[in-house]
């Protein structure tokens, strides 16, 4: 069987980034969606063709030379309203997701946004419980930390320790990695490597390249279907093409 060529370069493929699915009256750092915008913004992704699925799904079709009416759907911090404002919706649009968890905070809150509002965290049965619907589960990290300010200990708890106790909780490997609050250097991208991960997500990684440094497009509450059409397009526009994906 021939290598792959790692060389080769492809259009970069289009991951949506969510975070919480829940009212957003309270949102100083716009990370959330009702259902009810969530499910018109899948509704006008399925009526131009396009379906959204977890970044495993999206990858394995684009390493098969497939996938182009694929989008990546991701919901970052593992807020426990996953289950019950974005599961409800994804399944009602036919769509899949990767959830990006933190394992070192279950049950826990979002501690690192200092304006609030406190949101809750899924605890170990609910990762089981969105894993055992099909969602992929992803690492965030162990506690939401920035690693490009993450001292070597750190940074290595964050990568290695994370995938390590997700394997535990899941019983299987975890392929993906999603850097905390997107920043991402090239020793962040090395660390994450390293510790055995497939894949990692981060938001604008300007000049690192590669599968483990796959750009995404925030979708927020105010994404209405001209928005989102603009975001779509200009995406590929602007990101480069990114190498070892077909």
């Amino acid at each position: 069987m021939a290598a792959p060529d790692l060389k080769r370069r492809a259009p970069v493929p289009w991951v949506a980034m969510y975070h919480s699915v829940s009212d957003c009256s309270d949102d100083p750092y716009r990370i959330t969606v009702t259902p009810e915008r969530l499910e018109k913004q899948l509704t006008w992704l399925r009526r131009r063709g396009l379906r959204g699925v977890s970044m495993a799904e999206l990858l394995a079709a684009r390493a098969r030379g497939e996938g182009r009416d694929l989008v990546g759907l991701t919901f970052d911090d593992g807020y426990a309203d996953f289950l019950t404002g974005a599961l409800p919706v994804l399944r009602r649009q036919g769509c899949n997701a990767t959830l990006f968890v933190l394992p070192g905070r279950l049950g826990g809150d979002n501690a690192w946004d200092p304006l609030g509002p406190r949101k809750p965290l899924l605890t170990a049965d609910g990762i089981r419980r969105a894993a055992g619907e099909g969602v992929e589960i992803g690492s965030h990290g162990l506690t939401h930390v920035d690693l490009t300010r993450a001292e070597d200990s750190t940074l290595k708890a964050e990568t290695v320790e994370s995938r390590a106790a997700l394997a535990e909780l899941l019983g299987t490997e975890v392929d993906g990695f999603c850097y905390p609050y997107g920043t991402v250097d090239r020793r962040a991208v090395d660390a994450v490597g390293e510790a055995g991960y497939s894949y990692a997500c981060a938001i604008d990684p300007g000049p690192l390249n590669g599968p483990h440094a796959l750009p995404r497009v925030h979708v927020g509450q105010d994404d209405h279907t001209v928005r989102l059409f603009l975001k779509y397009r200009l995406h590929r526009l602007r990101r480069r093409p990114v190498e070892g994906l077909r």
